[in-house]
């Protein structure tokens, strides 16, 4: 099975690159387009080969695909959380009244009582 996701692996890579030497023109990339000049002062603009500008945008994608599902959990881990709390807290409870119902009796009596005493 590891060896089968390497190999899909390595043939996304090899695809990768060969998108990639096939895309490797000039492209100009500009913040705001030319008639917005005039209102800022200034107009970033770099020149990058065109693998770059659509591998930077998938992966801007799956970033912010990424922050989005995380910022979408956050009421689920939350309430794990909260839940979480809630278990600790009855486990607690629950051990009190054990200890509670088990006191003034014999030791053997309480073993039996509690489950833990070994059956041979």
């Amino acid at each position: 099975m590891r060896f089968i996701t390497y190999l899909i692996l390595a043939l996304i890579a090899l695809a990768l690159v060969i998108i990639g030497f096939a895309n490797r023109a000039i492209v100009t990339l500009t913040l705001l387009p030319a008639e917005f000049v005039p209102f800022t002062k200034y107009n970033f603009s770099y020149e990058l080969p065109l693998y770059m500008v659509v591998f930077g945008g998938i992966a801007a994608g799956i970033l912010f695909g990424f922050f989005w599902e995380w910022m979408r959990e956050h009421k689920h881990r939350s309430e794990a959380t909260v839940n979480r709390r809630e278990r600790a807290l009855l486990a607690q409870e629950l051990e009190k009244i054990k200890a509670d119902r088990q006191k003034g009796k014999d030791e053997i009596l309480a073993l039996l009582d509690d489950g833990t005493a070994r059956t041979s």
